[in-house]
């Protein structure tokens, strides 16, 4: 019996955020070089998107590639770059058909011109879709995002744009990347690690967390729904007590 019956639709995380990891060993367990091993974890990128925009989940932010990702060996990250090309070019009708709506957030300058030029393609194609925003975290380092913000609300305040008092979580929120997200409710991680890696600090601040053994090559849509489930049956009291969310 599927898992799929357990779960709970009227109860889904509105915003899910994946740190993918695992290729490396999964390839290293097979015998082949760790490319394999990103490779192959391109179709559980697939089966999880397919399958969070099938339960309605409104937004999934998939952790692809940090700004410490540079330092790997040359030939995975040139390995790396060309498989997200190759992944845009080949899903871009699956985004249209599930009506998916593709985003990125990161340093994109540090992209290769031809990784960004096709990755800002597939977002200006896909920009009118509604269904749900599918994320990509490239060349992104939550401590980088946040220095930005501090610089930028700096700057602001000293050209008197901005005024100290002026201030709070919703300003900070507007000079994010993720200024068109929600917040997240649901962080998973696969492969057995119980790290956060520089990943959505900010947004993550009131994220229930789920960790998995799976390695991202093997994840399936019945892991995803046992994350779901198990994320369904926490309290999210957000600071308060259980009495006075049950109050409320």
């Amino acid at each position: 019996m599927s898992l799929f019956e357990n779960l709970n639709l009227d109860n889904l995380p509105q915003h899910i955020a994946i740190i993918m990891d695992g290729n490396g060993r999964w390839a290293k367990k097979q015998g082949m070089l760790r490319t394999f091993g990103h490779e192959r974890g391109t179709k559980s990128v697939k089966t999880t998107v397919e399958t969070c925009a099938r339960l309605g989940v409104g937004y999934l932010t998939l952790y692809a590639f940090s700004t410490e990702n540079w330092n790997r060996p040359k030939l995975e990250v040139e390995t790396l770059m060309k498989l997200l090309v190759k992944s845009l070019k080949s899903e871009l009708k699956s985004l249209q058909k599930n009506n998916i709506r593709l985003n990125a957030i990161g340093n994109l300058e540090l992209l290769p011109k031809t990784t960004r030029n096709e990755l800002l393609d597939v977002i200006d194609k896909t920009k009118d879709n509604t269904k749900m925003t599918l994320t990509l975290a490239i060349s992104y380092g939550s401590r980088e995002e946040l220095l930005n913000v501090v610089k930028t609300i700096s700057d602001k305040v000293k050209n008197n744009i901005i005024s100290i008092e002026a201030i709070d979580d919703s300003i900070i929120n507007q000079h994010l990347y993720t200024h068109n997200l929600p917040d997240v409710d649901l962080v998973i991680r696969t492969s057995g690690e119980h790290r956060i890696s520089n990943f959505l600090l900010w947004q993550i601040a009131y994220a229930e967390f789920y960790f998995t053994d799976v390695l991202w090559p093997d994840f399936t849509d019945e892991h995803l729904y046992e994350a779901i489930i198990s994320y369904q049956k926490r309290e999210r009291r957000f600071g308060k007590t259980s009495e006075q969310i049950h109050i409320s």
